[in-house]
């Protein structure tokens, strides 16, 4: 079996067999070890919706996002959450299975992709939580909710490229990992979570469309909050997704065999 970087041509069939196989044990192993099991994919975004909408709606008088507040919140924490969670997986992603890693013929990209599938999975199985405060804070629904799985598939790309990046330069420069932990952190609050697009200033609101998450977030929210739609963050959002899996394929192909050694 060819050992090529993105791919095996002529064996897409094991290549998902395996990136499902993967994937799956991700979940078997992080739910057979854990009492709450499923709880923990919704309890991270409740507890931060619930403190936030706290905070801003019962403390201090909230100038910013769109009512209901807390369906605001949630539909971009349970996306957030997958982000997050998949940015800081990506960089023990190999170390973390080395073993495996350097003696598989697979390619070696299925473990960054393994991340985001099994993340994904867990962002799925949170949507219910989403749907049950929409209808019992009386959220209205519009066909905008089309544009739901199209912020998915750009969720995607923008998480493979991102970990074909950092998942190799992490090998090689051990600080990286704290560093990408701290920049995490720092993304939180420059992304439309808390607030919307359009609640940023004039001298930030250009800057902040070069966030790929500001359009990603803008579509997952149209579907309840119409009147937030803007195309400028949306289409730059789409471009840099797919320049970041150019990027992320270029890096991943010139940086496999120092990892290799490395490992």
């Amino acid at each position: 079996m060819s050992k090529s970087t993105v791919g095996a041509p002529g064996t897409p069939r094991r290549y998902l067999h395996s990136l499902w196989l993967l994937s799956a044990r991700d979940l078997k192993v992080r739910y057979a070890t854990s009492s709450l099991g499923y709880l923990w994919s919704v309890l991270d975004p409740l507890v931060m919706s619930a403190i936030y909408w706290f905070v801003f709606t019962q403390i201090f008088h909230r100038s910013v996002g769109e009512d209901p507040y807390i369906v605001f919140l949630i539909v971009a924490l349970l996306p957030w959450v997958w982000f997050n969670s998949s940015v800081s997986d990506f960089t023990r992603a190999f170390r973390k299975d080395s073993r495996l890693v350097r003696s598989t013929a697979i390619p070696r990209s299925i473990w960054v992709n393994r991340i985001v599938l099994s993340k994904g999975i867990e962002f799925l199985l949170s949507l219910p939580v989403l749907v049950l405060f929409a209808v019992f804070s009386g959220a209205t629904v519009s066909w905008s909710l089309l544009w739901f799985p199209v912020a998915m598939i750009m969720q995607v790309v923008l998480l493979v490229g991102l970990g074909l990046l950092v998942a190799p330069l992490c090998v090689l420069y051990v600080d990286l990992e704290r560093t990408t932990a701290l920049i995490l952190r720092a993304l939180f609050y420059a992304s439309p979570v808390i607030y919307s697009f359009r609640d940023l200033p004039a001298p930030f609101h250009t800057i902040g469309a070069f966030n790929p998450l500001a359009g990603i977030f803008t579509l997952y929210r149209v579907g309840f909050f119409p009147e937030l739609w803007e195309p400028m963050p949306v289409i730059v959002s789409a471009v840099m997704c797919v320049a970041i899996l150019a990027l992320g394929i270029w890096t991943f192909r010139a940086l496999e065999r120092p990892v290799l050694k490395e490992l």
